[in-house]
């Protein structure tokens, strides 16, 4: 008598329903953050939203993750994930006084670039846009935030340099958040590699005009976004 054939078994799905279930979960959480209905502040209860959604604790952990990157969510170790804070007022603030102080650090700053310097912002960039393809989004913020501090790093304006990078950190969620959501993320990186050229080559006024255009840019986009997607406040 020949062998019983044995049933085929296809491979585990577990892994990939998990990410799409996590990215609808992430979506559906991201229209409400986004629309208005989630305000700042409020809890995201991982209990409650896996009774909402019918599924288990994990792809909801892995929505928030995706939206904590996106810099829509805080997630605390003890308090669990809120909805964090985003304005367009914050937005334009941030970016206008980035736009009024960046280029000034990198005119002070350009000529003292050395090619080491230029050999390691060429580095940020390759990994910047494998990163933008790979789509690592908690990187996209880090690697900006270190591109334009190493192009200011000479401009021996200590006090400027500082309140910069404190202005790019706080940035990052927006940088996040507007390469995600928006067009933004093959504009960003040829405009980088531009900005890089430009200072490379020593047309300074150019450089210094492209990135105060790079930075009002990405503000307007990002407050565009935001007025489309969030719901005006209702009249007290």
């Amino acid at each position: 008598m020949a062998p019983e054939a044995k049933p085929i078994t296809k491979p585990a799905q577990k892994p990939l329903q998990h990410r799409t279930i996590a990215a609808a979960v992430a979506q559906s959480l991201r229209d409400r953050i986004l629309d208005g209905a989630f305000k700042a502040g409020f809890p995201l209860r991982q209990d409650a939203l896996a009774n909402e959604f019918g599924v288990s604790r994990i792809p909801i952990r892995e929505a928030l993750m995706q939206l904590e990157a996106e810099g829509l969510v805080k997630i605390h170790p003890h308090r669990g994930a809120i909805v964090s804070e985003l304005s367009t007022e914050e937005v334009e603030e941030l970016f206008e006084l980035r736009a009024l102080l960046e280029p000034r650090l990198l005119k002070a700053s350009v000529d003292r670039l050395t090619q080491d310097d230029y050999e390691t912002l060429k580095q940020i960039l390759q990994e910047y846009s494998a990163e933008l393809r790979a789509k690592h989004i908690r990187r996209w913020g880090e690697l900006n935030t270190e591109f334009h501090r190493l192009l200011y790093r000479h401009a021996e304006q200590p006090r400027t340099l500082a309140i910069v990078v404190n202005l790019l950190q706080e940035c990052d969620r927006h940088t996040r958040l507007q390469l995600s959501l928006t067009d933004g993320m093959k504009r960003a990186e040829a405009e980088h590699a531009e900005l890089l050229r430009l200072c490379e080559t020593g047309q300074i006024t150019a450089a210094c005009e492209l990135l105060r255009t790079h930075i009002e840019d990405v503000g307007k986009s990002l407050r565009t976004y935001l007025k489309q997607h969030q719901r005006p406040e209702e009249p007290r």
